[in-house]
């Protein structure tokens, strides 16, 4: 596989990377002591797809993220300061502190948002991707959802409907193996998620999921050939999370061995690409160094920023309602 990328998009992508790691490490330890309520579903182990796929996309292309939310909208350039203050309900979170952890939405990045409720925004992505072509405008959607949503009618119901009308959509599936604590090959015969592109007419792709260079290489091609209006591809990027299906789930289910867990974790996505970063792209410690260090500090100016916010005023419950 050729790259064709400066070396400044290689240090963007490293520097999304980090930042996603440093922020769910965080959101985890403020989850843990209760500064963070309710779910928490972490992207450890998945940063390599999610910045590999959105540093394919330009600011204003779309982009709808699902459940497993935080590393989406970081993946697509959104400011790390408004997402941290959504995750404590205040009222300078990106959603004013009203949707929390499954529920972030960056216009300003073309981040729609995520939902809790399993493969909705797949509909949403094609809607988006729809409205672009009536408006004239030359944007694609990406839609970032898991293997237990292809099991619904919604998965259907858009990818059908994207391939019928030809619409710019790339659908990425993120098959980390298992929906909460069921595996994948419980639930549905077709356990390579790409084969059900041809179902639709569309092509399919099967990606490593931990190799972010290849993962933007295979959105790259979607998103051309979306852009020429030659209609949706589906992605499905072989991941795998690290972590619970939610912080503090605990990993009594026995559905997973800690065996599994620890191969898994020889090929980190962030390991593997620091590794391509020195060796074949002649980084030196000090930048990769550098390029962690700087996630670090925006994490803390994050959470710190976060953490003196104002929660909302009572009233604003009554604003951003139909009625």
């Amino acid at each position: 596989m050729k790259v064709n990328l400066a070396k400044a998009d290689l240090t963007e992508m490293y520097a999304r990377m980090s930042r996603i790691r440093a922020f769910e490490n965080a959101a985890m330890d403020m989850h843990a002591k209760g500064e963070i309520m309710g779910a928490l579903h972490t992207s450890h182990g998945q940063e390599g797809e999610i910045v590999g796929a959105c540093m394919a996309l330009n600011r204003d292309d779309y982009m709808v993220g699902n459940h497993r939310s935080h590393g989406h909208p970081i993946g697509k350039g959104a400011a790390l300061r408004g997402l941290m203050a959504e995750l404590l309900g205040k009222s300078t979170g990106v959603c004013g502190g009203k949707g929390g952890s499954m529920h972030l939405a960056d216009f300003s990045v073309g981040s729609l948002g995520e939902t809790s409720i399993v493969g909705s925004g797949i509909p949403v992505a094609a809607g988006a991707a729809l409205g672009a072509r009536m408006q004239g405008l030359d944007r694609v959607s990406l839609c970032f959802f898991g293997d237990g949503a292809t099991s619904e009618g919604a998965f259907h119901e858009g990818v059908n409907m994207a391939a019928v009308w030809h619409l710019p959509v790339i659908f990425l599936c993120e098959n980390n193996g298992y929906g909460i604590t069921t595996s994948l090959s419980s639930v549905t015969l077709v356990t390579d998620i790409a084969k059900k592109a041809a179902a639709y007419g569309i092509p399919g792709v099967i990606v490593d999921g931990q190799d972010v260079l290849a993962v933007h290489d295979a959105v790259q091609t979607a998103v051309q050939r979306a852009r020429r209006g030659e209609g949706p591809t589906l992605v499905e990027a072989k991941t795998y999370r690290y972590e619970e299906h939610a912080a503090n789930m605990g990993r009594d289910f026995g559905y997973r061995a800690e065996t599994e867990i620890a191969e898994w974790r020889k090929r980190d996505p962030l390991r593997l690409f620091r590794e391509r970063l020195s060796g074949d792209f002649g980084f030196s410690e000090d930048e990769l160094a550098a390029t962690e260090k700087a996630a670090l500090a925006a994490v803390d100016d994050a959470v710190a920023f976060a953490r003196r916010s104002p929660a909302p005023f009572a009233q604003s419950a009554f604003t951003d309602v139909f009625a």
